[in-house]
């Protein structure tokens, strides 16, 4: 490593971001310039090229699978030669074991050249026997590195690591140090290759520091405030400090270390038991104790070998040399075959929780569009620009449809009554996403869930994570998801048409190069669950709400059914608000549904209908009761939000009511603290007695006589906060906190009611 890879060298990119962008942004999402057709370059440019990139491969303490040559595991199906999953995996663990090495250490490589264009690309393949992730297991596995080169000046011109799937952020680094041997650091069981490019290794630094480059270029959407700044790559979650649950891949119901195809095969052949779980299911909590990712085995090329570690004498003993192969000689397989293994997402749905298979297959590499263009595996669309701007053979970057989301835990608030109000903060375990539309699941990092490349349509996003209740909601992307033209100045929050209630903050998108201290290069607008902002290149889908996904953990998760079949309405969304963490769900709504909930929550469930009505209800789960809440008649109109405000000043009211018979309500002097608690008393007891006029009002079909009352309601709820400031000395914080609250929810709803004309 030179002393020329600083940041100062970077400041370039700046520029190069700028330019990316501002060509990305006037793109049409119908239309993509194409890349030119690449030949393959001749046999002594591709071996140059391969042994002077050829990378060093750092894995996982706890790695089994180790890239190894297909070949002696082949047989022939149908006159054509295959790989079949079983051979693979017995083969090479009965090979392992009888030497106690890696067997056969190799990397195949490719190298193409764009027709009339200096940009060249040679492409490292490795190939283990069997994937095992999180919830990713399938037979065989592929990974790739792409390095550009331009020819003319021989200089590198970009790295692309790839990780997980298509959907999935790869790893990149635009403009590396012309001196620099790429390094891979490998995850556990699935083999995603993070970039290690600085100093440091074999660890993985995704932001850089005073004395450090960051090992990835990917920029960073700014579509929530707080990822704002971090780079889209999958980079390394467990080298980062993430606890990353896997599990024991099972066939027909039975693990598959018992198949008798596998006889070589034992558990101790898989990723080890401290770092597995048996279900996400089976635990009541996400698991704490995992352990974190250690350097094992290193493999290096002949050419390579020494360089870090000074002499090749001095090489670890954990060290290998792998051989370089050109894929031609394995081209001949036609195929890698194997039954399919699935992992079954849980889906909370009204009465029971359905389950959706996802399933994850590999191929022949040969048969993929990015072997014979690599451009195609350009994950980064400033990347892909920066290339553009410099050789013609590379088309514009193709925007295309991104699903973001931040996933977090919902925690009881220390600010709120007892069992009566939520927080939320970062997630502890990781989690996995998967659109029902899609085969593949995506994995979060630093609880980031991002799946790029989604076809326009209705979606249902669901989200499973290692001891937490799932979530599932529906969302729409792309085209389908908003009707305004395609600039992020005209997406607006929600629909002009809809009475929005006062959603949590709002996040804007934008794209900006993580290597450059610039402001961010394309304004957006505010964007409430399953709206579309269009960032540079991408059009953004947010998740959630506001982007966040608070998951529950089992035993605190409660299910809170809504029974569409108890109303003449046709409800068509559904939102979950918390007196403290305020909007924690909404979705729309396809008949009945259901939702998890955290037990020591303080609830009010919003529906609405296809005319705009608005119903809301009150909900406080039992913390001592495992059953969940069911809304039978989710009704909507002003009166369904008079019973909800009625219900909420109640709630308070009774909750006053005990302060002032208990110990405390007795020693307090007449007059002064005595009159301002009886104060707050009469005046929630003077919401309820109008509420509750309102909604019989409204029952009985007088609408004035209805929203005479709200109107004395909303008025009484006005008075409300001078009077709970006045007897704070004697209501203790969290009562305050909530009395506030839950007058600001029910003088929302009051005016909402006095809004609407259903009655």
């Amino acid at each position: 490593m030179t002393d020329d890879l600083t940041l100062d060298r970077r400041t370039l990119l700046a520029a190069v971001g700028s330019a990316g962008t501002a060509s990305i942004a006037g793109c049409s999402f119908t239309q993509r310039e194409s890349d030119s057709e690449t030949t393959a370059t001749d046999e002594s440019l591709a071996r140059e090229l391969a042994e002077r990139f050829a990378p060093t491969l750092y894995f996982d303490a706890a790695e089994s699978w180790l890239p190894t040559d297909p070949r002696p595991y082949t047989s022939q199906q149908d006159g054509s030669t295959i790989v079949d999953g079983f051979d693979a995996l017995d083969g090479y663990h009965e090979r392992y074991d009888s030497t106690e090495e890696p067997p056969n250490p190799t990397v195949f490589y490719n190298a193409v050249e764009y027709e009339d264009s200096p940009l060249a690309v040679v492409q490292f393949w490795l190939y283990s026997a069997f994937d095992q992730f999180t919830t990713n297991f399938h037979w065989h596995d592929w990974e790739t590195l792409h390095v550009f080169v331009d020819t003319d000046t021989d200089e590198p011109q970009l790295f692309v690591a790839s990780s997980h799937s298509r959907a999935v952020p790869n790893n990149e680094f635009l403009d590396p140090d012309p001196e620099t041997v790429p390094r891979l650091l490998s995850e556990l069981g699935s083999h995603s290759s993070a970039l290690s490019i600085n100093d440091e290794l074999d660890a993985f630094q995704r932001l850089p520091s005073p004395d450090l480059l960051a090992d990835i270029t990917n920029s960073a959407v700014t579509t929530l405030q707080d990822i704002a700044e971090l780079p889209l790559a999958y980079g390394l979650p467990r080298d980062e400090g993430a606890r990353l649950p896997y599990l024991v891949p099972e066939y027909e119901g039975t693990p598959i270390y018992e198949h008798e195809r596998l006889p070589n095969v034992e558990r101790e052949s898989l990723v080890p038991p401290a770092l597995t779980v048996r279900s996400f299911d089976s635990l009541s909590s996400p698991p704490t104790d995992l352990p974190p990712r250690a350097t094992g085995v290193i493999f290096r090329h002949q050419t390579q070998r020494g360089d870090d570690t000074g002499s090749e004498d001095d090489a670890s003993p954990n060290e290998h040399a792998y051989e370089l192969v050109p894929t031609s000689e394995i081209e001949h397989i036609v195929d890698f075959t194997g039954p399919q293994l699935s992992f079954e997402f849980a889906i909370p749905e009204f009465a029971e929780d359905a389950f959706a298979s996802h399933i994850t297959t590999t191929g022949a590499p040969w048969g993929q569009p990015r072997y014979e263009n690599p451009a195609a595996d350009i994950t980064d669309p400033t990347h892909r620009s920066a290339l553009a701007d410099r050789y013609d053979a590379i088309g514009d970057a193709a925007p295309i449809n991104t699903v973001v989301s931040r996933v977090t835990e919902a925690v009881t608030a220390d600010d709120a009554p007892e069992g009566e109000g939520l927080a939320t903060q970062e997630t502890s375990v990781e989690a996995v996403a998967l659109l029902e539309s899609e085969p593949e699941a995506v994995p979060t990092f630093h609880g980031v869930a991002v799946a790029r490349d989604v076809e326009a349509g209705e979606h249902r996003l669901t989200v499973n994570a290692a001891g937490q209740a799932p979530h599932s909601e529906r969302i729409a992307v792309g085209e389908s998801a908003t009707n305004t033209a395609e600039t992020a100045d005209e997406t607006t929050a929600g629909s002009a048409t809809r009475e929005t209630t006062e959603r949590a903050e709002s996040s804007t998108a934008t794209m900006q190069s993580t290597t450059a201290e610039t402001n961010p290069t394309a304004e957006a607008s505010n964007t409430p669950n399953g709206d579309t902002v269009q960032a540079p290149g991408e059009r953004i889908t947010i998740g959630g709400v506001g982007g966040e996904i608070p998951l529950v953990a089992r035993e605190n998760a409660r299910k809170l059914e809504v029974d569409a079949d108890g109303t003449d309405a046709d409800l068509t969304d559904l939102a979950v608000e918390d007196d403290f963490a305020g909007r924690l769900y909404e979705s729309p709504l396809s008949g009945s549904d259901a939702v998890y909930v955290h037990r020591d929550g303080a609830y009010t469930t919003e529906v609405r209908d296809a005319d705009g009505a608005i119903g809301a209800f009150r909900v406080n789960p039992d913390p001592e009761d495992d059953a969940g809440v069911r809304i039978e008649r989710p009704t909507t109109g002003k009166a369904s939000l008079a019973e909800f405000v009625a219900s909420v000043a109640g709630e308070t009211q009774a909750e006053l009511q005990e302060l002032a018979d208990s110990d405390i309500g007795s020693v307090l002097e007449e007059g002064g603290q005595a009159n301002a608690l009886q104060g707050l008393l009469t005046a929630f007891g003077a919401v309820v007695e109008a509420a509750t006029r309102a909604a019989e009002n409204a029952r009985g079909g007088d609408r004035a006589g209805a929203d005479q009352q709200l109107q004395a309601a909303e008025g009484a709820l006005d008075r409300l906060a001078e009077q709970i400031e006045a007897a704070a000395d004697v209501v203790p914080d969290p009562l305050q906190n909530a009395a506030r609250n839950r007058v600001d929810q029910a003088r929302q709803r009051a005016s909402q009611a006095q809004r609407l004309e259903k009655l």
